[in-house]
């Protein structure tokens, strides 16, 4: 079962973060990865379209802070990407969600 668990963390199905989290269902359950995945809604998105959609609009709703962030205030990367994941209860892939920001933000 943990080969299970590490085999949906490296195929992007879920994150590190989500793992711990499954990992102590499994402790706690016996219920495999899989379905504990699958029960809880647990999947990442990674569809860049669904996550593109979703940071238009985030930049749409904060037009100050896009700006600010392209005059230099680049740490507001970490306020775009909290705001993507809040749009998306946590599960977009925060690897392609940074690709997407980066790439819509001119970085």
């Amino acid at each position: 079962m943990v080969a299970e668990l590490v085999s949906l963390v490296e195929d992007g199905t879920i994150s590190g973060k989500q793992a711990k989290d499954v990992f102590a269902e499994m402790a706690a359950t016996g219920d495999a990865p899989g379905a504990i995945v699958e029960i809880r809604g647990m999947k990442q998105v990674s569809d860049t379209g669904t996550i593109e959609d979703v940071v238009d609009r985030v930049m749409a709703a904060n037009p100050a802070e896009v700006e600010a962030y392209r005059g230099g205030k680049t740490g507001l990367m970490g306020f775009f990407v909290g705001q993507v994941m809040r749009e998306t209860g946590g599960q977009a892939n925060p690897k392609v969600v940074n690709e997407i920001l980066s790439r819509k933000l001119g970085s």
